[in-house]
């Protein structure tokens, strides 16, 4: 008698706790709160005294808490090549900080409308550079001018110009007409990508600082996976919903012994900056109340070749969100966005852009890889909980202090972090294949050379990048180079050319079942499927006014 195997496919996902429309309350019965018996049913009769749930606060304060590790990275990085000081430095972070937590607002009340959290995005660092090393800036004598020049120079003249490409792209509709070349078989390799093409922020930076990276990675593990079942308060799973929170007070707590202890005393600068949790500097030089406000960098001036080399990581910020939000739509148990909503999503990305530029952020924005994989391993989908993460994020950029003790962890910390959650975005890129015919020949090598030039094209690029200090593109025109090596210096980009190229070139009609297809043309459009108006449509009833196409 043959064994039973079969495991169907399966349209939305089952295991989770709260999705996308099934949020924590708002409130709960003060008693309960004060006792921490908290409430975790949407549906929890209230009595007469009321206060904001604390499981609602803690999951949204976690999502806070995880996206830092970019928000700080980003500007710490790119801040001393421009010159800047440590107070640049937090300010920036505190800009980013800012305009993250309103681009998150409003991509969750208007945008995709996913519990999705939009932070700094690591793509625009290339065109960054090609700005940096602009020789009109060279030869500005003064570090401090050419440190707010350089700022401006990236945020006010190339983000402004570049995030028109998004917002054109979105409310034209124009990127949701594109993505309908898209099927199962070609998205599974961009989403994978998206987590797998992040590698190099994963263990490699956790090898930086072992005595508090690898702790970090197992305890996490550890307390997600093995513990997750086991209910101290009997009410709620404390181990797996708040994983992040616990073991990076934990391991952060341990951190500062060792700091205070002299453990790096004798230690290589690159190993001090790794593991100390006084070395960044952030609480020092941070202000205690600081608003950011609009062109606080000076006003602005447009460069052409700065902003076409920008436009290169737009485009590439708007390939990894396309992967990202279908990625949160599968954690979240939602049907996956149709045309029309992925493109409202790209263009209220691209107004965020418009923001980042005329705030001065250095950096332009993308989803938050990290806080995908989140909502899988708590198995909390709701917007409710990033709606209020956002108001963490603002009310912490505002009051500098307190938000750089929490900027202070050690970024080993969080590397340890996204080894789990960007490995558990890969994977659910790679379930999309459950939709399609994995025994066909064409779509094994559609999806497996499409993953292999994904990470291999673009390591090619960042090598000769660190070898020769620029790509392999390296002609007389700047901008030129910035925006070709931009493009194949993200392995979701290279996936998706390879990808929908292949996908849909080769044996077109004869495959459209093994594409997938008759699973996928529903999610085309937003009629298509009843379960689209749950949980896409715009709130306060919007969708009079701009009714979906």
């Amino acid at each position: 008698m043959a064994a039973d195997i079969s495991h169907p496919p399966m349209e939305q996902l089952q295991d989770l706790e709260y999705c996308i429309d099934s949020n924590p309350p708002w409130v709960c019965p003060l008693s309960l709160s004060l006792s921490l018996s908290l409430c975790v049913h949407a549906n929890a009769t209230p009595t007469l005294t009321y206060s904001l749930s604390l499981e609602t606060i803690l999951l949204a304060f976690q999502n806070y808490i995880l996206m830092l590790g970019t928000t700080v990275m980003i500007p710490s990085m790119l801040v001393p090549m421009m010159g800047g000081t440590d107070g640049d430095k937090a300010r920036v972070i505190q800009t980013l900080l800012f305009v993250s937590g309103i681009n998150t607002l409003l991509q969750a009340l208007f945008g995709t409308r996913l519990p999705t959290v939009v932070g700094g995005s690591f793509s625009y660092v290339i065109p960054i550079l090609h700005i940096i090393r602009d020789s009109s800036l060279l030869r500005i004598s003064d570090p401090h001018e050419v440190s707010v020049y350089t700022n401006y120079a990236c945020n006010s003249r190339a983000l402004i110009v570049a995030s028109s490409l998004q917002i054109i792209l979105g409310y034209s509709q124009l990127w949701g007409i594109f993505s309908r070349f898209f099927s199962p078989l070609g998205v599974a390799p961009v989403i994978a990508l998206v987590g797998l093409g992040l590698f190099e922020r994963g263990f490699p930076a956790v090898g930086n600082c072992v005595e508090i990276g690898i702790p970090m990675l197992l305890l996490t593990i550890g307390l997600s996976q093995y513990l997750k079942h086991r209910r101290p308060l009997k009410e709620i799973p404390i181990f797996e919903r708040f994983p992040v929170l616990i073991s990076v007070s934990i391991i952060w707590i341990y951190a500062i012994i060792l700091t205070a202890g002299g453990a790096y005393k004798h230690r290589s600068e690159r190993t001090q900056d790794s593991c100390r949790t006084d070395r960044a500097n952030l609480i020092s030089s941070a202000p205690w109340f600081k608003f950011p406000y609009p062109l606080q960098w000076g006003p602005p001036t447009f460069d052409a070749g700065h902003s076409v080399a920008m436009m290169a990581a737009v485009l590439v910020s708007l390939v990894e969100s396309t992967g990202a939000y279908k990625a949160a739509s599968r954690l979240a148990i939602a049907t996956p966005p149709p045309a029309y909503v992925l493109s409202r999503g790209i263009g209220w990305q691209g107004i965020g852009v418009l923001l980042d530029g005329l705030f001065g952020t250095v950096s332009g924005s993308t989803v938050s890889v990290e806080n995908v994989g989140l909502l899988g391993i708590t198995r909390v989908g709701s917007r409710r909980v990033v709606q209020l993460s956002a108001g963490f994020m603002i009310f912490f950029s505002i009051l500098g202090k307190f938000g750089a003790i929490f900027a202070s962890i050690p970024f080993p910390i969080f590397a340890a972090l996204y080894c789990l959650f960007f490995g558990l975005v890969a994977s659910v890129g790679l379930s999309f294949l459950q939709f399609t015919n994995m025994n066909s020949m064409r779509n094994l090598i559609i999806t497996g050379l499409s993953l292999f030039l994904g990470i291999s094209v673009p390591q090619y690029f960042n090598d000769s990048l660190v070898s020769s200090g620029h790509g392999p593109v390296h002609t007389r025109s700047g901008w030129f180079n910035g925006f070709l090596n931009t493009i194949f210096l993200s392995p979701p980009t290279v996936g998706l050319i390879v990808a929908v190229f292949l996908d849909n070139t080769l044996d077109v009609e004869k495959s459209k079942k093994d594409r997938g297809m008759p699973w996928w043309v529903k999610f085309r459009t937003f009629r298509g499927d009843n379960r689209n108006e749950e949980f896409y449509s715009l709130p306060f009833n919007l969708n009079r006014f701009f009714p979906p196409t």
